[in-house]
């Protein structure tokens, strides 16, 4: 064989090999990659969401199994959403905890900022996040009290503010999760106001103004797009005075108009593609523009499920029209599989959103009481 033909085989050879064939994989645990063609369920209801929650708990199980690091699609995902979901599902899974209090540093120590490419920020600054905020909704949901544990998470979270009071999203990982810096803040402001009874208590002078300086940039930041915009009405559910009347009114009052015809939502509705994180890679940018909707971009399931959710927290009624027409499209997209599908934004080969979908599609047809009781068996 030719030189140039050997090196083209291999080459499409080690391609071909890059191409994952699961989404999760661990021992008797394969879960495999989503994909668009998946058939629809043909009945929603509490088979296909035991069949739903089997899929977050194995996609958890496999992550910390063979990867064991905190992220923001898989296990972050996890328990932030998944000990809310106890009286639906049954109890989270405690080994996917011990994962994450494994994570907690020992002794909270100074961090410091580093540069790069003029950008400055705090490494493990969103995996710290991540953990605090997994760890204070065990608190809040399971627990029922702050473990010294979750205290010790939110203290090193902390560390890794930076001087503006914010923090500073600095890896491109997967649009929405870990892109503007606003976002980012917004889940820290989320962890701190989870964790039972740490605000109130606060006796450290220290932490007390960070915690101050956090409010005060998250009250004044400007928005990147209009996801952050839509953000403060999370922001308003965790930390309400820092959202004002009008501000919040605007929020409703953009999400509503974004809603699709077919019920439905789009993520990429909320954002220029240059403007979902501080320098978009060519990679990701030529698959945003590849994919067949890129003029027009279909509703998809993480948009349409958060939508619901923001909507729900700030006082939309579950009977709402806008409501149960983005429920009904929640419940006739589910697959076979449990999952709600979503071509992810980042890489277009593990589709993680599908993950982070799934999670926030059960929350939000939790608060509108359209969420059967499952168990998640085996």
């Amino acid at each position: 064989m030719p030189r140039a033909l050997l090196l083209l085989a291999l080459t499409a050879g080690c391609l071909a090999a890059a191409k994952p064939e699961f989404q999760y994989q661990s021992g008797d645990i394969a879960v495999s990659i989503p994909t668009a063609d998946e058939p629809r369920v043909a009945s929603f209801g509490a088979e296909s969401v035991r069949a739903a929650g089997r899929y977050l708990e194995q996609g958890a199980l496999a992550w910390v199994r063979e990867k064991s690091c905190i992220n923001c699609h898989t296990t972050g995902p996890y328990l932030a959403e998944r000990p809310a979901l106890a009286p639906y599902l049954g109890a989270p899974n405690e080994e996917i905890l011990a994962d994450f209090l494994e994570a907690v540093p020992a002794t909270v120590k100074p961090q410091q900022e580093t540069e790069k490419n003029g950008h400055r920020y705090y490494a493990g600054s969103w995996t710290a996040i991540w953990r605090s905020l997994g760890l204070a909704e065990w608190d809040r949901h399971v627990r029922g009290k702050l473990a010294e544990t979750t205290d010790r998470s939110l203290r090193d979270m902390f560390e890794r503010q930076s001087p503006s009071g914010g923090f500073v999203s600095y890896g491109e990982v997967e649009i929405p999760h870990i892109t503007t810096d606003f976002e980012l803040s917004v889940q820290a402001a989320r962890a701190i106001a989870a964790a039972p009874g740490w605000l109130a208590g606060l006796k450290d002078p220290v932490l007390r103004e960070r915690v101050e300086r956090l409010k005060t940039w998250l009250r004044e930041a400007a928005p990147k797009n209009d996801y952050d915009r839509i953000l403060r009405l999370q922001l308003a559910q965790d930390l309400p005075e820092l959202v004002t009347t009008g501000k919040r009114d605007d929020a409703l009052t953009l999400l509503a108009a974004k809603q699709h015809a077919d019920g439905g939502w789009s993520t990429r509705d909320f954002s220029a593609v240059m403007d979902w994180h501080f320098t978009m890679s060519e990679t990701v940018l030529k698959l945003i523009a590849s994919l067949p909707d890129a003029g027009r971009p279909e509703s998809d399931a993480y948009m349409t499920a958060f939508a619901v959710v923001l909507m729900r927290q700030n006082g939309v009624p579950a009977a709402d029209e806008r409501v149960q027409r983005a429920v009904a499209w929640l419940k006739r997209e589910q697959r076979v599989s449990g999952r709600w599908w979503m071509h992810s934004l980042y890489r277009g080969n593990y589709h993680y959103i599908t993950y982070i979908a799934t999670a926030q599609a059960l929350k939000a047809l939790a608060l509108c009481d359209a969420l059967p009781v499952a168990t998640t068996g085996n």
